[in-house]
């Protein structure tokens, strides 16, 4: 069979150890020199095999810190050599990458590129229709000069898939800066909008009178989903005496496109979580499969140490229930748990993950630590029993300790777990990558570790003669060619010229597979 012939010239050539049950070996994406962090990884709603990662990586003392991404077409089992994101001004630098796809399978990444010492910058967005290999011109999303909050931080996208009025639309919500220093209150969350596929944005408080988020939250970060109706979700802190005496994380809505806002309290609490160290942040999704359930996952206190928990909503966020414990560690062992992500399948499955010290030396943040998760099947009450993601336990680094050098991100399509996270197992911020079955019990498999970025000297010379290509270069092994919804419509072995006359009239990507690794090459339009 192609597939399993396919599959073993990968283990040959990839120098990868075999599958492993349980728990195997986890994917070093980044393969970075000094620093990789922030990872984000979207998947195509048209194409569960197709995937893309983008993660801040520091390139050199000129480009300082810039944007990268790699692209899979094969559910993560290869990926193409990173691609830089150029800065829009020589002296910047850039942070804070995520994604989404729209409904058409184009790919969208927002960025924050910005200059700390002039204190100028903008958040800005990139469109790629191929997938993720090539990147258009970037696009302004909110300056940092709009308001005296320069509001260009953290920024998160989420992308209308539904067929409603709103359907396209792209929200990008925001938060004050800390790298520009102080900023006076009061503090807002910022929801900027595109109703034009990203050509054009406009900006706007997320927050409102009694729904304020006040004064002390110096960042009360918004996270969003668009739910498959079409309504639009977000979630920030807030802690404003004058019309709570609680900290509440409030849920605003709206069903006409951001024009108008709904507010409702997720929840109240009485201290925070006193540890200025753990990655605290938390997440709204709604179900793909019934648009009035959400869940909101975050870190609490109930029980003296930190622990992951969740709450849902099955009215569309008017009311919502009790709190769930998630990780399943003993209660109250003084164990911290932090940097969690959460994702719902397609069908209403729900997986949850976070970076555990069960398995530590002490309570502390500064301490060994792993990567779990818990999955939860639709209609079950039930999460399963918890289950290790990463393959080893990990040396705390101080690089940890510093704002922002830490994150994972996980998305689960057709009971298969994708995440990526930062870890110091190398004694260096890089990123790792893993893709494991979940079915509510600890089976899974995972996959190799990524060849290095060294990319192997193929060239390609078009006949002008006739409708080939001659490839050009040591060690061919294979080549294939892919269609833009990631299947084989093409396949060589040990040839050197390829005739492309029987591909019909579209956009191709061209794969080579070679003795030293593989590489998606080019792209190959047919006219």
């Amino acid at each position: 069979m192609r597939w399993l012939r396919y599959y073993l010239l990968l283990i040959i050539l990839l120098w990868l150890p075999q599958w492993h049950t349980l728990w195997g070996k986890n994917q070093n994406i980044s393969q970075g020199e000094v620093y990789d962090g922030e990872p984000y990884i979207a998947i195509n709603p048209l194409d569960p095999h197709h995937l893309v990662v983008a993660w801040m990586s520091y390139v050199d003392s000129v480009n300082k810190v810039c944007i990268k991404t790699k692209v899979s077409f094969d559910g993560g089992r290869t990926w193409s050599s990173a691609i830089t994101i150029p800065h829009t001004h020589s002296s910047y630098r850039s942070a804070d990458p995520s994604l989404d796809f729209d409904i058409s399978g184009n790919v969208y990444l927002s960025f924050v590129d910005y200059n700390p010492d002039s204190r100028e910058g903008a958040v800005f967005i990139v469109k790629s229709s191929d997938g993720g290999l090539t990147w258009g011109e970037p696009v302004e999303v909110i300056n940092a000069n709009d308001d005296v909050q320069k509001p260009i931080d953290r920024p998160w996208i989420s992308i209308d898939r539904s067929n409603g009025p709103d359907g396209g639309n792209i929200y990008i919500t925001t938060i004050p800066p800390r790298v520009f220093g102080y900023v006076p209150p009061p503090y807002h969350p910022y929801v900027s909008i595109s109703r034009d596929g990203g050509n054009k944005f406009e900006w706007r408080y997320l927050d409102t009178l009694n729904w304020l988020a006040g004064d002390i939250i110096r960042q009360p970060m918004a996270l969003s989903c668009v739910s498959s109706d079409g309504i639009f979700h977000a979630a920030y802190p807030s802690y404003k005496p004058s019309e709570d005496p609680f900290i509440r994380y409030i849920h605003a809505s709206s069903s006409d496109g951001g024009r108008s806002f709904s507010y409702h309290t997720i929840l109240r609490a009485s201290s925070g979580l006193k540890d200025s160290l753990v990655k605290s942040g938390h997440i709204i999704l709604s179900d793909p499969s019934e648009p009035e359930h959400l869940v909101f996952v975050y870190l609490d206190r109930i029980y003296g140490d930190i622990d992951v928990f969740l709450k849902e909503s099955f009215d569309g966020g008017e009311t919502w229930g009790e709190a769930i414990r998630v990780n399943d560690d003993p209660v109250g062992n003084d164990r911290i748990q932090d940097l969690m992500w959460a994702d719902f399948d397609r069908d209403g499955d729900l997986v949850v993950t976070w970076r555990d010290r069960r398995n530590g030396e002490d309570s502390t943040y500064q301490t060994s630590y792993e990567i779990w998760g818990a999955f939860r099947k639709k209609g079950s009450q039930e999460f399963s029993n918890n289950f290790r993601i990463s393959d080893t336990i990990i040396e705390y680094n101080p690089i940890l300790g510093y704002s922002g050098n830490d994150f994972m991100c996980v998305k689960l399509m057709d009971d298969t777990l994708y995440a990526v996270w930062g870890d110091t197992r190398s004694g260096k911020l890089e990123i790792w990558f893993e893709r494991m079955p979940v079915n509510g019990d600890t089976e899974g498999i995972s996959i190799k570790l990524l060849h290095s970025e060294r990319t192997p000297s193929v060239n390609f010379i078009e006949d002008i003669v006739s409708p080939s290509i001659r490839v050009e270069g040591d060690g061919i092994r294979e080549i294939l060619i892919y269609d833009t919804m990631g299947r084989i419509v093409a396949e060589y072995e040990d040839v050197n010229l390829i005739n492309v006359e029987h591909l019909s009239p579209g956009t191709y990507i061209i794969k080579i597979i070679t003795e030293e690794g593989d590489v998606l090459k080019r792209v190959l339009t047919r006219l």
